[in-house]
């Protein structure tokens, strides 16, 4: 009977052992050191950074060898030194942008800049929420975890009474067999409640990177203003995002209006020629000619600015999308609470009263004992539902908060 004891006991230590107590806040602050989609963002900002650095540079020189006036027929056919005119040459060249176009590629850079920032951010808001939620959800997953433990700990032991109730003939045989379905429903729900405990866990570990995340401390009490959170939602970063592609396609339509300007370039040659006739060098300049705009120019002006009010269109149906999220969200959270308030101030108590009130009765013999279990049963229904309700607001409240309200705290 000891070594039965103490059995379930050792089994528990390697979990307890290895279980790592975290907090809301830590768990957030471990998430965002931890998590690898963040680790991606940022070395995509580093990326755009290291691209910018060479935005509007002067192209690389191009270096030219070759052999001018090589005679192919004549006296002096196939020789390098008959004719005066034969010379090896090596040149270089240097091919010079417009300056409107490499201030365009310039602001083209700070403009990826600013949207890999913006996706970051965007990532980074993910990341915090996913992992307020799957703290929450194994939070309260324990909670259930114990609340049914409690509950089957009054029940079981009133089941195998009800059959004694039966032979007494204070209860018909059917209604023994109720008691029993009603605990065995139960234990089904303690069942999913441990599977929830589990993938609640999992979930809060692909973030922190914890192995064992046990949940210490207290839900936050997230402030819900929604006058402030209205305030702050054009710093989302979907808004962001929409704002930085904006700025992108503003910069193409730099670069595309650079294309009508023209470009230069300067080359210069030595010619080495057959010590006779002496050396040469040679010096030159270039310039591009956009005499054709209509069909080559413009077009492409005009697609980069219908490019623009394409995406000035998506912002504002980006920020018109995030408005109504937050005014559905907020409704939904009002709900969640009046509910959660009903089952904590009303179904609750009424519920632990009819325990309280069949359990006098069957002490005073006007009820039995299968009415006591069915009370216990419908009590426990209801404190599981309650817990249901709390959680579901505490999910709500923070999704709301972290995602409209910065840090949300």
């Amino acid at each position: 009977m000891r070594l039965s004891v103490y059995v379930p006991l050792l089994a528990a230590i390697p979990s307890l052992a290895s279980a790592e107590p975290l907090s809301f806040d830590v768990a957030l602050e471990r998430a965002a050191a931890n998590a690898p989609v963040l680790e991606a963002r940022n070395r995509q900002i580093q990326a755009r950074q290291s691209s910018a650095i060479a935005a509007g540079r002067l192209p690389d020189p191009t270096l030219g060898v070759g052999i001018d006036n090589f005679p192919v027929s004549g006296p002096p056919a196939f020789s390098l030194t008959e004719e005066n005119m034969t010379m090896e040459r090596v040149g270089i060249e240097q091919a010079i942008p417009n300056l409107a176009k490499r201030h365009a590629e310039q602001g083209r850079a700070r403009a990826d800049i600013g949207a890999a920032e913006a996706q970051g951010a965007g990532a980074a808001l993910q990341v915090k929420v996913a992992t307020a939620a799957a703290w929450i959800d194994l939070a309260y997953a324990r909670k259930r975890l114990e609340t049914m433990d409690g509950i089957l700990a009054r029940l079981r032991p009133l089941v195998p009474a009800s059959t004694s109730a039966v032979a007494s003939g204070s209860a018909r045989p059917g209604q023994s067999l109720n008691a029993e379905q009603a605990l065995i429903e139960l234990e089904d729900r303690r069942s999913t409640i441990a599977a929830e405990v589990g993938s609640a866990r999992a979930e809060l570990t692909r973030w922190t990177g914890d192995g064992h995340p046990e949940p210490i401390g207290s839900v936050p009490d997230f402030d819900l203003a929604p006058a402030a959170l209205r305030a702050r939602l054009g710093e989302h970063p979907d808004l962001r995002m929409a704002s930085a592609e904006v700025g992108q396609a503003m910069a193409d339509v730099e670069m595309a209006r650079a294309g009508k300007r023209p470009d230069w370039g300067l080359n210069m040659a030595f010619q080495r020629r057959d010590p006779r006739f002496g050396n040469m060098v040679s010096v030159g300049a270039t310039m591009s000619l956009p005499i054709f705009p209509g069909r080559r120019q413009n077009p492409r002006i005009d697609a980069a600015l219908a490019e623009v009010a394409a995406a000035r269109a998506e912002q504002e149906d980006m920020r018109r999308a995030l408005a109504a999220q937050l005014e559905a969200g907020l409704a939904e959270h009002a709900m969640h609470h009046e509910q959660w308030m009903r089952a904590r101030d009303t179904l609750l108590p009424l519920a632990r009263r009819k325990v309280e009130l069949e359990r006098a009765s069957y002490s005073a013999g006007r009820a039995g004992l299968l009415d006591v279990i069915e009370a216990e049963a419908a009590l426990a229904t209801i404190e599981l539902d309650t817990l249901d309700r709390e959680a579901a607001v505490a999910r709500h409240a923070a999704r709301l908060a972290l995602t409209f309200g910065g840090d949300g705290q």
